[in-house]
């Protein structure tokens, strides 16, 4: 099948666009950088470079696929950028996804969403994923349309790492023993590629995860593999953790979208997960907190 992959050689992109060529899929990876053409090439796909925003090069790339595989990305930057409001340039880019699949006769599709897209209040930054979600569904009912809602990604916890250093602590504004649902990016490309293989038939959601453990074992897990076996994780309320945020040079509205995001895991944010409970995947987290350790100990050490 030709495939057209968005994302270019990020965390899930990259595995995802490996494992369809090795399936013996015709690949295009949309990439932003023209420097990224020769690693996309290396892995076996093509190339197709130009902007998430430009509405005729999405349509031309995506003219004549079988799948095209939809997600949504803004430079990290733009969470620092107080002129920038980050829900609604990614929004936008569900806008423009929808025009270009529609344009291109595109009939099969596979979103990348989030957990908390059913919900479209109290959610925060994940309220893109409900609106992108919303403005997909718009699409003719002839276009066959798979939501992936991965779960929260084990890479975020990287960013806990400043304060590790600094305070010998995972400082958030949720936290205690309540497991929670965790997921690996491969776990994630592993379920995309999957999917793919399987019949399209209408408007389709899976939830996808990897592990589920509570932030006191989060704490316990990543602190045996960096050697701070005395590592916890601190609960600050949420104006401490927002006043946090903003301190590190995020914008005030974006760092407000994270706090909130981070609110709902003790409100409705899991209700639907647990409704429609997905197998779990093969990456662990203690198998992530080698590659977390890793990172940690070249940070510690530059």
């Amino acid at each position: 099948m030709k495939i057209v992959v968005t994302g270019s050689l990020g965390h899930i992109s990259k595995p995802l666009a490996t494992q369809l060529v090795e399936n013996g899929h015709d690949v295009t990876v949309l990439s932003s950088k023209a420097e990224r053409q020769n690693d996309i090439e290396a892995i076996g796909a093509k190339a197709a470079i130009g902007l998430m925003e430009d509405v005729n090069f999405l349509t031309e790339t995506f003219h004549g696929a079988d799948i095209v595989y939809c997600m949504e990305a803004s430079d990290a930057n733009a969470f620092f950028d107080s002129n920038l409001d980050v829900v609604a340039v990614i929004t936008q880019i569900g806008r423009n996804y929808q025009q270009a699949i529609n344009d291109s006769g595109v009939k099969c599709v596979v979103h990348l969403s989030s957990i908390g897209a059913h919900l479209s209040e109290g959610i925060g930054l994940l309220r893109f994923h409900h609106n992108v979600e919303n403005i997909l569904r718009e699409l003719p009912e002839d276009v066959s349309i798979k939501f992936m809602r991965p779960v929260g990604f084990y890479y975020s916890l990287l960013s806990f790492i400043p304060t590790i250093e600094t305070q010998g602590a995972i400082v958030a504004n949720y936290g205690g023993d309540t497991k929670e649902p965790w997921v690996s990016t491969l776990d994630i490309a592993d379920a995309i590629a999957k999917e793919m293989e399987r019949p399209f038939r209408g408007r389709e959601i899976r939830y996808i995860a990897s592990d589920e453990v509570s932030p006191n074992e989060i704490a316990r897990i990543l602190g045996e593999a960096i050697n701070k076996p005395d590592l916890e994780w601190r609960v600050v309320s949420d104006e401490q953790w927002l006043d946090d945020l903003i301190a590190t040079g995020m914008s005030p509205q974006t760092a407000k979208g994270y706090v909130e995001m981070n609110a709902a895991r003790y409100v409705n944010l899991y209700e639907d997960y647990y409704r429609h409970h997905p197998e779990l995947g093969q990456i662990k987290l203690k198998d992530y907190a080698k590659e977390f350790a890793l990172v940690y100990d070249r940070d510690s050490a530059s």
